[in-house]
C-alpha cells in the first residue's frame, strides 16, 4: 500500500505535531524513523480520513511547505480554510504573492484596485496534471488593508466582497485581503459592490454618518432606491425656509439630480430619475455636534422601507453656515395633517377621515413589525401628499447631541397631549404608548380640534390625563369608531389594541355598511363651521416636541364610567370635576400640593380628582 511518511520537526514536541495531524484528518499508522539521519517520521495514509479518498483539503495541505505568509496567525488561518475544503474549493483562501498584481491604483484609505496575474481557483482539481484547473486570465480584484491581522476571521466576515486569499504590500508591510468584485450574497457584481467601491469618494466629515451611510448601501443588493446617500449641500437649489419643529428647522429645496434608480453598465454610473425634484431638507439642531446615540434613532427611520405611507428617506446633507446636519426627505404637497384639517376641514367627509386614519395605521403597523417604536407620533408628523397621509420623523424626539447617560428618569421628549399616562410617569417607550399617541390623533381627525387647545400644557394637564382626563367631541361620533378611540386611550397599556387591529378595523370601517347608517344620524357636515375659525389656542398650548419635566404624577386610571359612558370619549361629569383653576393651588417644584387657597369642599373632589355626591 501507498503511504506517506511525515517528518517530525522536534520529537520532544511529537504529541503536539500528532495532534495537529489529526486536525488534518489523516488516517494515521504509526510512527518510523529514517536510519541515515535518524529524524522520526509519522507514517500517514494518503487519504482524507473524512471523505475516504484524496479530497481537495489534501492537496491544499501537501502544499504548505511552499508558502509562508511571515505571520503564524495567518499562516494558521489560510491552512484552517483550506483544510475545510473537502469538496468546496471556493470557501479555500490563498497566500497570493504582491507581485503578482499590476496596475495597483488607490482606490480609497487603504484600499487599491488592481489586475491579478494568476487565474483565479475555479472548482477542480487536474487529476492528469496535477495542479489546479483555474480560469478567469487577470481578474479585476480589490486589495484591502488587514486592519487586525490578530482577529481575520471578524474582519472577512463582516466584508461584503467574496475574498480569495491575503497578500502583503512589500513596502508598507501591510497584509491585505485580496477581494473579488462580486458580493458574497448575491454571486454576483450588485448595486452594494458599487456603492463601496466610491466610499473613498465622499465624507460627511463624520465617522459615524458615513458608517450609517455605508451601512445603508451595503445592505441593498437588487433595489438601489433602498441605499441612502451623502448629498454635497451645493446639489440643492431654490432653497427656502419653510417651519421649524421642535428640534429641527424645514426647509424647501429642489435636488438637481433626484434620486437614484438603478447602475448603468453602459455609463458605468448610477441613473437616476427626477432632476430637479422637490425634496424637504430638514436641519437638525445641533447635530454638528451629532452623537452616535443619535444616528442609531435616524437609523429606525430607514429600517422600515415597506410601508408605502412612511416618508421616503433619500439621504444626508450638511448645512455649509450653521454645520448642521440635514435630513433629506421627500416632499409631501400637502404639508402637515394639522395645518390642512385648519383650512380644509369642512370639505372632509367620513370616508375620507378613515382612509387618512388607515394609512396611518397602516404605517404604524409597518414600524411595529420591524418591531420598531415611533415615540413621537403626533399629527405634527403626520404628512400629506394628494389623497394619503404619511408618517415622518420616526425616533426623532430627542435634539441631535443628546446623551442618554446625562438625562434623568424624568425627561420626556415630545408634545404633551399625545404622550401616554404611563411614559409622563417615567416609564420606557412601548408599542402601547404609541398607540394612545394614535388614538388622540384619531380624536384630532375627527373632530378637527386640537387636544386640549384651550388650556395651558403644563404639570396641571399632565396630572389630569393621569388622573383620567380625555378630549371631549363637540360632534356625534358613531360608536364603532368612539370604542376604537377608547381602547387606544386606555389608561393601562395592556388593554390598548395592536396596530394590526387597528389598521384591521378601520379597514372593515371603509367597507362597512353599519358605520355609513350610523353617521347619518350625525349632524350635516355643512352644520360644522369651519374649524380653523372656531377655535382658540391657548397661548400655552404647545404643539411641537420639547423636554417635559414631571414629577410625582398619580398613577394613570380611567374615569369611573369610562367604558359606560357611550356618547363620548369621556363623561361631561368626570371632565368637569377636573377644572380647577390650577392657579389657586400652591404646588412645588416636585409637583406636590402644599396648601389649598380655595374651599375644597365646594368642589366636591376626592383623592383621586374625580368628582362625588354632595350631601
Amino acid at each position: 500500500m501507498i503511504v506517506q511518511l511525515k517528518g517530525l520537526k522536534v520529537s520532544k514536541n511529537i504529541t503536539l505535531e500528532f495532534m495537529d495531524e489529526i486536525k488534518i484528518d489523516y488516517i494515521f499508522y504509526g510512527i518510523t524513523q529514517d536510519a541515515e539521519t535518524e529524524d522520526y517520521m509519522m507514517v500517514l495514509n494518503d487519504k482524507c480520513k473524512v471523505c475516504k479518498v484524496k479530497c481537495y483539503a489534501i492537496h491544499f495541505q501537501q502544499n504548505f511547505e511552499n508558502w509562508t505568509s511571515g505571520n503564524n496567525k495567518i499562516d494558521i488561518f489560510i491552512q484552517g480554510s483550506q483544510l475545510s475544503a473537502h469538496y468546496d474549493v471556493t470557501i479555500a483562501l490563498e497566500w497570493i504573492p504582491y507581485d503578482k498584481f499590476y496596475d495597483v491604483k488607490c482606490i480609497a484609505n487603504g484600499s487599491y484596485r488592481a489586475n491579478w496575474i494568476d487565474e483565479k481557483i475555479l472548482s477542480y482539481w487536474d487529476v492528469k496534471n496535477q495542479n489546479w484547473k483555474k480560469g478567469v486570465q487577470n481578474p479585476f480584484v480589490t486589495l484591502k488593508r488587514l486592519n487586525n491581522p490578530e482577529n481575520i476571521a471578524l474582519e472577512l466576515t463582516n466584508e461584503i466582497n467574496k475574498s480569495y486569499g491575503i497578500t502583503q504590500n512589500p513596502e508598507t508591510k501591510d497584509y491585505m485581503m485580496v477581494l473579488s468584485d462580486e458580493c458574497k450574497k448575491c454571486n454576483i457584481i450588485c448595486y452594494a459592490i458599487h456603492f463601496q467601491q466610491n466610499f473613498g469618494n465622499w465624507t460627511s466629515g463624520n465617522n459615524d454618518i458615513d458608517k450609517f451611510i455605508q451601512s445603508s448601501q451595503l445592505s441593498v443588493h437588487n433595489n438601489a432606491n433602498k441605499a441612502l446617500e451623502w448629498i454635497p449641500y451645493e446639489r440643492f437649489i431654490n432653497i427656502e425656509y419653510v417651519a421649524k419643529g421642535g428640534f429641527s428647522k424645514v426647509y424647501k429645496a429642489n435636488w438637481l439630480d433626484g434620486n437614484i434608480n438603478y447602475w448603468d453598465n453602459e455609463i458605468r454610473h448610477w441613473k437616476r430619475g427626477n432632476q430637479y425634484m422637490v425634496v424637504v431638507l430638514k436641519s437638525l439642531n445641533n447635530s454638528k455636534n451629532v452623537t452616535p446615540e443619535f444616528i442609531n434613532e435616524i437609523m429606525l427611520h430607514n429600517k422600515v422601507d415597506d410601508s408605502y405611507f412612511i416618508i421616503k428617506f433619500y439621504g444626508i446633507t450638511q448645512d455649509p453656515e450653521t454645520k448642521n446636519y440635514m435630513m433629506v426627505l421627500d416632499y409631501a404637497n400637502g404639508g402637515s395633517l394639522r395645518n390642512y384639517l385648519n383650512t380644509n376641514y369642512d370639505e372632509l367627509n367620513w370616508k375620507i377621515k378613515i382612509n387618512y386614519l388607515y394609512n396611518i395605521a397602516s404605517a404604524l403597523e409597518s414600524i411595529h413589525r420591524n418591531e420598531l417604536i415611533h415615540r413621537d407620533l403626533h399629527i405634527g408628523n403626520i404628512l400629506k401628499n394628494n389623497d394619503v397621509t404619511l408618517i415622518t420623523d420616526m425616533g426623532l424626539c430627542k435634539p441631535a447631541d443628546y446623551n442618554s447617560s446625562k438625562s434623568t428618569k424624568n425627561n420626556v421628549y415630545g408634545v404633551l397631549p399625545y404622550i401616554s399616562p404611563e411614559i409622563l410617569r417615567g416609564q420606557n417607550y412601548t408599542k402601547a404608548a404609541d398607540i394612545y399617541s394614535f388614538g388622540i390623533i384619531m380624536y384630532e381627525i375627527i373632530s378637527g380640534l386640537p387636544p386640549y387647545h384651550d388650556t395651558n400644557h403644563d404639570n396641571s394637564l399632565a396630572i389630569k390625563i393621569c388622573q383620567g382626563l380625555r378630549p371631549m367631541f363637540k360632534i356625534k361620533v358613531p360608536k364603532l369608531v368612539l370604542y376604537l378611540i377608547k381602547g387606544c386611550l386606555d389608561a393601562n397599556s395592556l388593554n390598548r389594541p395592536t396596530a394590526i387591529e387597528i389598521r384591521n378595523k378601520l379597514w372593515k370601517l371603509k367597507l362597512q355598511r353599519e358605520i355609513k347608517e350610523e353617521i347619518n344620524d350625525n349632524l350635516p357636515i355643512s352644520n360644522i363651521p369651519l374649524i380653523s375659525s372656531s377655535y382658540k389656542t391657548h397661548s400655552e398650548a404647545i404643539y411641537i416636541s420639547r423636554l417635559l419635566e414631571f414629577n410625582n404624577l398619580p398613577e394613570p386610571k380611567n374615569s369611573d364610567d369610562y367604558y359606560e359612558y357611550d356618547d363620548n370619549i369621556i363623561s361631561t361629569k368626570f371632565s368637569e370635576s377636573l377644572q380647577i383653576d390650577i392657579s389657586q393651588l400652591n404646588i412645588n417644584e416636585d409637583g406636590k400640593l402644599e396648601s389649598l387657597q380655595i374651599d375644597i369642599s365646594q368642589l366636591n373632589i376626592n383623592e383621586d380628582g374625580n368628582k362625588i355626591k354632595s350631601n
